[in-house]
């Protein structure tokens, strides 16, 4: 048995169109799109965002964490506060000694930025 590769998550979100405008604010490629989900892309890896039927959003920063690699983390979170995003952490290093910062999309979905 064996995982070839990882190809996407799915988060829940409250409107697609708020959601479309904060990941594509951040270089996410817009993808299919429909009433109630939008797939987006940073290369071959997909977040599909779907609205929740139930309404049953995860409460705001307690779900899983999406980590995406950048090449400069100072110009990254300098762009994210150009922007007008505002981050939950500045960047720090972790305990393995990569520099990251915390970004909540507009539905508590949390968003990792790294670099090593």
């Amino acid at each position: 048995m064996k995982i070839s590769s990882i190809s996407g998550v799915v988060y829940p979100v409250r409107e697609l169109d708020k959601a479309a405008e904060f990941y594509q604010t951040l270089g996410f490629r817009l993808g299919k799109r429909d009433d109630r989900q939008l797939t987006i892309y940073v290369n071959w890896f997909w977040v599909t965002l779907t609205i929740d039927p139930d309404g049953a959003i995860i409460p705001p920063g307690t779900g899983p964490a999406l980590y995406l690699k950048v090449d400069d983390i100072d110009d990254f979170y300098g762009g994210v506060l150009a922007h007008g995003l505002t981050p939950s952490t500045e960047p720090r290093k972790d305990r393995s000694g990569r520099r990251e910062f915390l970004l909540l999309d507009p539905d508590g979905n949390r968003l990792v930025f790294f670099a090593k």
